[in-house]
């Protein structure tokens, strides 16, 4: 048998004790659990952030892997513990909307809300949840547990209040959705609401507008931007991205996350 492997994301950082807590505990329960950070870098308390960046990459990972998410400004305020599966997946999070991207992109989806402290590492009050309740969670899921045993379905779990892009008339408008580590400035806009490129080595006349700073460049990987110079281009994710080639677009731009993109193009 496979060893199950946990994925982690959080907004813990590397300097302090949390994330090693988080380790300790699953492995206390399950030694034989693989461990893959996901990112323990996002912003603090930053859930639309630590959103992107779970629906980003899970669909990447093994059937049957866990995903304990923990961004927690409501920690202690006794918000719900969630267990979420898919029909690939099974997911660990508070109820503050950390899990809606992913769930949302799942038409099969069963959510519960947690009520048996059975599986706690202690139901006393604790500031610190990932540790003593939620990391138990991964764990047993990790290890066979039915996650029916944690509690009821809910269906009125938390969502995120997120802006989707459309398009009027010939514009398309969107917003900015996550900024990387490059300084790249990834928006909502889905390549399937672009103009198609009229033929290979030709780029389509558009031009995006983010803080009333116009780029008119577009192109299809960062190498054929100028140095410095702002361009847009589809990234990885099937998405918009304004990047910079060796230079951070966010910075250049001011640009912050639900900041307004326009995208204006011949054909729309």
């Amino acid at each position: 048998m496979d060893r199950p492997l946990i994925a982690l994301l959080t907004d813990f950082g590397q300097e302090d004790y949390f994330v090693a807590s988080l380790k300790a505990v699953i492995l206390s329960l399950n030694p034989e659990a693989r461990l893959v950070d996901i990112s323990h870098s996002v912003r603090s308390f930053d859930l639309r952030s630590a959103a992107f960046l779970l629906q980003a990459c899970y669909r990447f990972f093994p059937a049957g892997t866990v995903f304990l998410a923990i961004v927690d400004p409501g920690v202690g305020s006794g918000r719900r513990i969630l267990a979420a599966e898919t029909d690939r997946y099974k997911f660990v999070a508070p109820d503050n909307g950390l899990l809606s991207s992913a769930l949302e992109s799942s038409p099969e989806r069963r959510v519960r809300a947690v009520t048996n402290t059975r599986y706690f590492l202690s139901d006393s009050l604790t500031t610190f949840e990932g540790r003593d309740r939620m990391a138990p969670l991964a764990a047993w899921l990790s290890l066979g547990v039915a996650a029916s045993e944690f509690g009821p379905l809910v269906d009125d779990y938390v969502s995120l209040p997120l802006p989707k892009a459309y398009t009027q008339q010939d514009e398309i408008i969107g917003h900015v959705a996550y900024i990387d580590k490059f300084g790249d400035v990834i928006t909502d806009i889905p390549a399937g609401m672009l103009p198609l490129p009229p033929e290979a080595g030709q780029f389509p006349e558009m031009t995006l507008t983010l803080r009333k700073q116009t780029i008119t460049q577009f192109r299809q990987y960062y190498t054929q931007g100028d140095m410095h110079d702002l361009f847009f281009l589809v990234g990885s994710l099937g998405l918009v991205e304004i990047a910079q080639r060796e230079g951070s677009a966010a910075a250049a731009l001011g640009a912050e996350l639900g900041d307004a993109v326009l995208v204006r193009a011949g054909g729309l």
